[in-house]
């Protein structure tokens, strides 16, 4: 069982760390660690506990809040400093790699959930109601009880699925997103002149055109089931180019191009 109130100690505060504990800090007593002096010092004026030594963490949940290249060594880190019964859970954007190396290097008496919010600190800009959280169950069930928190204290929708169906369905809902941003990218400014839809695809683009460089490389390069759909999208777009330029090219005669 949880304690009451539940104690949540979260391993990294850079953007998305903050974000976590804004949102939780309401509803449970949030404690941070953090490696930099910088990243501690912001913490504690915002009125967070400060956890100087990993084995301190004595919190029901542990969330680390650490880019998908650090998580291994934050797990080899903690691993030996973990009590019976905690909940340690990852929020990466991928899944599947995350959950071989949590379910490789934590003990076995601790439980362990990967988890990935739909939304980040530019997308929750605009506040985080009917935002989804995607939870992998990995070990243990006390997952069912922070679901039900995160459920009916924050508002978000749950999906529960596996790590392998969560990284194929993001691929092409999270990680073309990200192929395509950096590709408008080297397209220039947005036009002036524009149609709704556009924008909204520029407005789509930009929500995660800002996004930490390490975010976009796991969500890019860390996801084995995007490749495939990269290769399909650039085949479509080649095939849609040479057929449609081929079907509407303005007809000719003699040789002399037709003229309006």
């Amino acid at each position: 069982m949880f304690s009451t109130p539940l104690t949540i100690t979260i391993f990294g505060f850079g953007a998305f760390g903050k974000l976590a504990a804004a949102l939780l800090a309401p509803h449970a007593h949030v404690s941070v660690f953090d490696k930099s002096c910088d990243a501690r010092q912001a913490a504690s004026e915002l009125g967070f506990s400060i956890i100087r030594d990993v084995s301190d963490v004595h919190a029901d949940v542990v969330v680390l809040a650490v880019p998908a290249q650090s998580l291994e060594q934050c797990l080899l880190d903690i691993a030996p400093h973990l009590r019976e019964g905690q909940l340690v859970i990852d929020v990466c954007s991928i899944k599947e790699e995350p959950a071989r190396l949590m379910r490789s290097h934590l003990p076995a008496h601790v439980e362990i959930l990967a988890s990935h919010p739909m939304f980040g600190p530019q997308s929750a800009m605009k506040g985080t109601a009917d935002s989804q959280i995607v939870l992998c169950p990995i070990r243990g069930t006390r997952w069912r009880r922070l679901a039900a928190f995160l459920r009916q204290r924050l508002g978000f929708g749950i999906i529960v699925t596996t790590p392998e169906e969560h990284d194929r369905q993001t691929a092409r809902s999270q990680g073309l997103t990200h192929l395509l941003a950096h590709a408008f990218a080297t397209l220039g400014e947005h036009p002036r002149i524009c149609t709704r839809s556009s924008e909204l695809m520029s407005e789509a683009i930009a929500l995660v055109a800002h996004d930490a460089p390490e975010v976009s490389d796991a969500i890019v390069l860390g996801n084995r089931h995007l490749a495939p759909l990269r290769e399909s999208l650039i085949s479509a777009l080649s095939s849609f180019g040479e057929t449609e330029v081929n079907k509407h090219s303005p007809a000719q005669t003699d040789g002399q191009p037709y003229e309006a």
